[in-house]
């Protein structure tokens, strides 16, 4: 039985996409010189809730049931924090971003969960507060309303911290403390920091600041935030945000990139040079720059919105390693349960990649009551061959890997095609994805719409 690692730090940049961190050089020099890195690593989900909870749970989004529809993980399902508990160690969330908290269930066997935004001073201006208040629909709702009056505001208005100020120093430091701690009382914790500074919109600067120059174009910028953040297509049926704007927003998380990516890897190598200790970095999601113009999260499955950056730091061999095999990330499930020698559930995307089919799936986003029905469609897609093969409305589609967020439209294929039955020929494999088919088929038309308050 191999030793465990005396600590685990499961680092997430929130959203953050494939090209943002590759087409920037990484900037990860320690990373790149000691650990195993993925270059074909897809999430499950297109958005923090599916996607997060598929790491916590090596299931996918049918499987778990935290979608955009069904909102939450199933109670009998087992978590990676009661996993990890259940092999010694004293686990916690230092967290970004609200969605990983209670509000969807994502704080299941954590001891603890610290939101950043209740331990940090705000750093902005009532004016940079105002057009997050602005530009977040529920929260403008309750500025008009006398909520605005009401306790749970306060909430709100806290969690804007991490919309428009960095924090992830403020995370590193919660972890530390909370090392240093465990350590004295001779405890060893799991971790599992979310930062938001990668996520929309975009963190170029400590405090909110357009990246725009001259009074026209700057609110162009400004307007185009806002048509992202509302995902206003949905609801207007056209993209509102002009093809130069888009490249400004998709350049904003390069240049957050860019400006977290020392502190990362500086992060990263203290932690894993203490030795003993494992090490994960990498995103949740990508982002929906790509298909039919859509932007933002919720619905897509494109390899901006699914292909993600992952790095694993081991805690007994450092040896630079790339696996270049298309894996699931959900499987880093798998990987932590070897790692802490308890029994997989399924396969290692460390340690068996070959085996790690990943599978995406979108679920479509209620928008306020408002969607168009055009855009009202659950996919799932697989990946062979350097293909994605989509299934949208009983309409198979193909498409091939692309990093960038300017995915070409799908293919439409014949309506006898069907590539899993076509084109598969390992057979365990088929039939896993004829079974994933037919389950997410059963779970599709057996959720719908309830009262919806993100």
């Amino acid at each position: 039985m191999q030793p465990k690692p005396r600590n685990i730090i499961f680092l997430v940049a929130d959203s953050l996409r494939f090209d943002s961190v590759y087409d920037a050089g990484i900037r990860l020099p320690y990373l790149e010189q000691h650990a195993t890195q993925f270059t074909e690593a897809r999430s499950a989900g297109c958005w923090t809730l599916p996607a997060t909870a598929s790491l916590f749970t090596g299931l996918m989004p049918h499987e778990h049931g935290a979608t955009s529809q069904s909102r939450s993980i199933h109670l009998d399902i087992p978590t990676l924090g009661e996993k990890m508990k259940a092999a010694g160690y004293n686990t916690y969330q230092v967290t970004a971003n609200i969605a990983t908290t209670d509000i969807f269930g994502l704080h299941r066997g954590f001891d603890e969960v610290r939101r950043i935004w209740k331990l940090v001073d705000p750093k902005f201006n009532r004016l940079q507060q105002l057009l997050v208040l602005i530009g977040k629909p529920r929260l403008r709702k309750k500025l008009l309303s006398k909520d605005i009056l009401m306790e749970r505001m306060s909430s709100d208005l806290e969690t804007a911290k991490t919309w428009i100020q960095n924090t992830y120093e403020d995370v590193f430091e919660e972890a530390r403390k909370i090392i240093r701690t465990n350590e004295a009382k001779g405890e060893s914790s799991f971790i599992f920091l979310n930062l938001m500074e990668t996520h929309f919109p975009y963190h170029i600067a400590p405090t909110f600041e357009l990246s725009t120059n001259g009074v026209i174009r700057k609110l162009r910028e400004v307007t185009s935030l806002f048509h992202m953040a509302n995902q206003t297509f949905l609801t207007k049926g056209k993209q509102n945000i002009k093809a130069d704007m888009l490249e400004v927003l998709k350049s904003r998380q390069r240049t957050a990139w860019c400006s977290i990516a020392p502190g990362i890897n500086a992060f990263c190598e203290e932690m894993h040079k203490d030795t003993g200790n494992l090490v994960i970095f990498g995103a949740d999601h990508g982002e929906n720059f790509g298909e039919t113009g859509w932007t933002y999260h919720f619905s897509n499955v494109t390899d901006a919105g699914n292909k993600v950056p992952m790095f694993w730091l081991d805690h007994q061999n450092d040896t630079p390693r790339t696996i270049g095999e298309t894996v699931s990330t959900r499987h880093i499930f798998n990987s932590l349960l070897r790692a802490t020698n308890q029994d997989q559930l399924g396969p290692s995307m460390v340690h068996e990649p070959a085996q790690s089919n990943p599978v995406m799936q979108s679920f479509w986003y209620n928008n306020r009551g408002k969607t168009h029905d055009k855009f009202k469609y659950n996919q799932i897609c697989f990946l062979l061959e350097n293909n994605r093969f989509l299934l949208r409305n009983n309409q198979w589609y193909q498409a091939p890997f692309k990093t960038s967020y300017d995915d070409p439209d799908y293919i439409a294929l014949p309506p006898d095609a069907h590539p899993i039955h076509d084109l598969m020929m390992n057979l365990k494999t088929k039939d896993d994805h004829l079974t994933t088919l037919e389950n997410f088929r059963k779970f599709s038309s057996g959720i719908s719409f309830e009262a919806q308050a993100h």
